[in-house]
């Protein structure tokens, strides 16, 4: 059995069995069928339900007249987002904001979560940023082709017929390695942050880690704005009118 977190061992105690169904009717055999569920995907679920029940508390006490400090937060949040996405990628630009803002605001819980003791950032796992990043993959190149159609995916191909042959595999190796960079950035940094705020927890369990959660702080909030600032640029290069 491999080492769980309580909120892991809390959903395969629970969930462990219908989940194991799940994955053995869809042909995946999991390597631990009496504790399917990862610590990365219990703190993915997490996330999930910290989100959900954090926009319902601020909708439900969302006012015009009197706006309240959690109110005043989200919508700072969301203006900032939208005035980088507008510099980023002009004219209607508002149709991706929320999709930035999701990915936005999902990374950085993840991040920031390990800083709780008991549990772990989920972006620390491989498997999180490579979600993020090929989910990130596969919205611009949709919107890509939304708005130019053909002529999107004409771009791979350059701009003489006779050079397709060596434009196609460039362009293509060239998308991919944004996955790469997305996912690589996003883990190593924040793997890298778990394990030095850990060893220095085990080593110096007062005052001095500290220090090493106000780094982890700092790493968790850059690091959610590179991903999301990537994003919008790869938006932009997506849907601008260059194409």
């Amino acid at each position: 059995m491999p080492e769980q977190l309580w909120f892991t061992e809390l959903l395969n105690h629970y969930l462990g069995a219908p989940v194991a169904a799940l994955l053995h009717a869809l042909g995946i055999q999991p390597a631990y069928p009496r504790a399917p569920i990862s610590n990365a995907a219990a703190m993915e679920a997490l996330v999930v339900l910290l989100l959900l029940a954090f926009f319902l508390f601020v909708r439900a006490r969302m006012s015009v007249d009197k706006p309240g400090g959690m109110q005043h937060i989200v919508e700072t949040v969301e203006e900032f987002v939208a005035e980088q996405a507008h510099g980023v990628i002009g004219h209607g630009y508002e149709r991706y904001v929320p999709y930035a803002l999701a990915v936005g605001y999902f990374i950085l819980l993840s991040n920031l979560l390990g800083l709780i003791p008991g549990f772990e950032s989920p972006t620390a796992s491989p498997a999180v940023p490579l979600g993020c990043a090929l989910v990130t993959f596969i919205y611009y190149h949709f919107h890509g082709i939304r708005t130019h159609r053909a002529h999107y995916i004409k771009q791979f191909l350059g701009p003489k017929w006779w050079l397709a042959w060596l434009m196609f595999p460039i362009e293509l190796v060239s998308h991919l390695a944004r996955v790469l960079s997305l996912t690589v950035r996003l883990f190593a940094n924040m793997y890298a942050g778990d394990m030095v705020t850990l060893a220095f927890f085990s080593l110096v369990p007062v005052l001095v880690p500290v220090v090493f959660l106000g780094l982890h702080l700092g790493v968790a909030l850059v690091q959610t704005f590179i991903f999301v600032m990537l994003t919008l640029v790869y938006l932009g290069m997506a849907v601008g009118e260059a194409h």
